[in-house]
């Protein structure tokens, strides 16, 4: 992969930031976009913008055929059996939401446990929390190592008949852990146990076969995959998606409306009360093209190739440690340095024009485990590159120099 031509691409990546080239190392939190998405965004509202499934206008059959075109390239991505279980969202929080919402009210009642694990994101936690309360049900923990993996044989002894869902992250946010849900959703199976796959870290940059895994659910979003903000998806099987209750009434979600009864539509309409974002469902359709002509197996080559590098230098800083040693992880390294707040640290990058995150992650309950306030993160994309990676370690031992 030519990876400066593919920057070019990212007409972001040229920004300078105090004076200095924009290194852009925050992208767990979320991704830059191609021209091509942009591209598509404008086109749609200066050729296309026309609400959709009502017209028999020109314009509004148009936008109609490109949001249900784009549908069926989500499908295909993640090799969903058919279009009509693709369930757009407003993103991963939304979809899980949905679940919550639509399968567990419905399926989950006193004395039943809902699992997820101790690194999720609060997206991943607090539905099923407020899901537990209202039906007076549990929720369980699985426990991880100090690694960052889970403990599978914990997992094992969690399961029995009083579970009624297993929610959890395909790749950790904070600590970069690939999880084995392949090997958690065929253990859950054996108890008859539906599992929820949050994919939000793990769609841009691996391959995902929503039939190869057998889950049950898969949720992911739009701003982490190269394609724009307030659009996601979530992938059901087909018989769950037609018992769950609909998430939100209003138009489009509906067969027949009277004063004394309402008739819901089919899937995936059931779920996808009123206007959609369509600009962004479409130009969601034009990242996925982009990300079929880079290749994810390309993706996936460079992010690792970055990783092994940025924990080898950064492994080499007096006084750092990196928090997540994960066997199987992602281009994301949390860490700390000893004596030093991550805040301060993210402050003096940022006036080198070195974009990280820093603090909690949207993982309270992950980073009380870890007995930590927070961390400082670099999360790489395919994008890029070793140099940047060499300016981040010269800044963080600048960080160092300035702060002790």
């Amino acid at each position: 992969m030519d990876i400066e031509k593919t920057r070019k691409d990212f007409p972001i990546l040229s920004t300078l930031v105090n004076g200095k080239p924009l290194v852009y190392l925050d992208n767990a939190a979320t991704s830059q976009k191609p021209q091509q998405v942009i591209d598509v965004i404008t086109n749609y509202y200066t050729k296309q913008n026309s609400n959709i499934h009502r017209g028999v206008h020109y314009l509004s059959q148009c936008a109609t055929e490109a949001f249900e075109d784009s549908r069926e390239k989500i499908r295909a991505f993640i090799n969903a059996p058919q279009a009509k279980q693709i369930i757009f969202t407003k993103g991963t929080t939304d979809a899980i939401n949905l679940i919550a919402t639509g399968y567990g009210r419905k399926f989950i009642g006193k004395g039943d446990q809902v699992i997820i694990s101790a690194m999720e994101h609060h997206s991943n936690i607090v539905p099923w929390q407020m899901l537990c309360e209202e039906k007076q049900a549990s929720l369980k923990i699985i426990p991880i190592n100090e690694k960052g993996e889970i403990i599978f044989e914990a997992f094992e002894k969690m399961l029995n008949p009083k579970v009624k869902l297993i929610s959890i992250c395909h790749v950790s946010n904070a600590l970069g852990t690939i999880n084995p849900v392949k090997e958690i959703i065929q253990k859950a199976h054996e108890f008859n146990i539906p599992v929820v796959i949050d994919g939000a870290q793990a769609v841009h940059f691996m391959k995902v076969d929503v039939q190869e895994l057998d889950c049950d659910f898969y949720a992911f979003s739009g701003h982490k995959m190269f394609g724009p903000t307030g659009i996601g998806i979530l992938y059901g099987k087909e018989a769950l998606l037609n018992e769950m209750n609909p998430y939100q009434g209003g138009g489009d979600m509906i067969k027949t409306v009277s004063f004394e009864k309402t008739i819901y539509n089919e899937i995936p309409h059931k779920f996808e009360a009123g206007t959609p974002n369509i600009e962004a469902g479409i130009a969601l359709g034009a990242a996925i093209d982009y990300i079929n002509s880079i290749g994810i197996e390309n993706i996936h080559a460079q992010e690792k190739e970055l990783l092994e590098y940025a924990t080898k230098k950064l492994t080499a800083i007096e006084g750092l440690q990196i928090i997540g040693r994960a066997k199987e992880k992602s281009g994301v390294i949390s860490f700390i340095v000893n004596g030093l707040h991550p805040y301060d640290i993210g402050v003096i990058l940022d006036k080198l024009g070195i974009a990280i995150r820093t603090g909690h992650h949207c993982t309270q309950p992950l980073m009380e485990r870890l007995n930590l306030p927070g961390t400082a993160r670099a999360s790489f994309a395919f994008y890029n590159t070793i140099n940047e990676v060499d300016t981040l370690v010269k800044g963080i031992e600048k960080a160092i120099q300035m702060l002790k």
